[in-house]
């Protein structure tokens, strides 16, 4: 029996109601009561904690301030993510065009042997007279319009052209043509040593140092990935990361290296796909 009246006791004590208020310090007089227990705690205390979470959140998600939390996804960030990614792209891009130019360059300063790309492309002869043409007098005018305005389009031509107004790189006898099939990827212009050797067009070198097989070699980058090469030079002119202008002297020709059978200078033109005949744009 004594037993169970202490766990009675126990109970009552557990089970107390304790009483908040609030009165003047004056009188005394009770001006606010709140009747409080464990459970009514535990519930208003989880009750306030819910609300300022929830608050917390609502400010977070739907205001600016989540910008200042490090590491949230911000508009500023997206928009840089997608700039970063538009420059990756063309990052890569130029990767690509760069390693076709580095082999194309290693080929030409090592003299190996570079698989012609123009003479793969072949264009198909089509029959016109297979096809019905209706011309009308709206037809002509419009293509009127358009050559018109093709004429004094000047940066559209400049992008067909290859490189416009190439200049010939000295004057002189060529001895020795361009010939693909027999691994002469340029023209060998006869020279009296010391001559100067111009730019062809506006550059910038790419190399300009000495080499076993072909002396002093200078090698420029021109607009629209075209590249001057120009061999067997006595001495150079210029350095590496160069900017030249065209008919700037650039070298002075000889008859060094290797690959040489007297004074001249040994003259390519390349781009992206392969050598190109220097005849075709420069008169000599």
């Amino acid at each position: 029996m004594p037993e169970q009246g202490e766990i009675k006791k126990q109970k009552k004590q557990t089970n107390k109601n304790y009483r908040l208020a609030v009165v003047e310090e004056d009188s005394y007089q009770e001006k606010f009561a709140l009747s409080l227990s464990k459970r009514n705690i535990f519930l208003i205390s989880s009750s306030v904690a819910f609300v300022i979470i929830l608050i917390t959140a609502l400010l977070i998600f739907y205001t600016p301030i989540r910008e200042y939390i490090p590491g949230y996804d911000t508009t500023k960030l997206r928009i840089q993510a997608v700039q970063n990614l538009e420059k990756l792209d063309s990052i890569m891009n130029s990767l690509e065009k760069n390693e076709q130019f580095i082999q194309a360059f290693s080929r030409t300063i090592n003299g190996e042997e570079f698989p012609n790309q123009y003479e793969d492309s072949k264009i198909k002869e089509v029959d016109i007279t297979d096809f019905e043409v209706n011309i009308n007098i709206e037809d002509s005018i419009l293509r009127k319009i358009v050559e018109v305005e093709d004429r004094f389009n000047i940066i559209e031509k400049e992008d067909v052209l290859i490189a416009p107004n190439l200049i010939s790189p000295a004057s002189g006898i060529i001895s020795e043509g361009f010939d693909f099939s027999d691994g002469h990827y340029g023209v060998d212009i006869v020279l009296k040593e010391r001559t100067p050797i111009k730019a062809v067009y506006d550059g910038i070198v790419l190399f300009a140092e000495w080499t076993l097989n072909y002396g002093f070699t200078v090698v420029v980058f021109h607009r629209n990935e075209l590249i001057s090469t120009y061999k067997h030079n006595e001495s150079v002119k210029v350095e590496t990361g160069d900017f030249v202008q065209t008919g700037e002297v650039i070298a002075l020709s000889g008859n060094t290296g290797e690959f040489t059978s007297g004074p001249h200078l040994h003259f390519e033109l390349w781009d992206l796909q392969g050598p190109i005949n220097p005849e075709d744009l420069i008169k000599f």
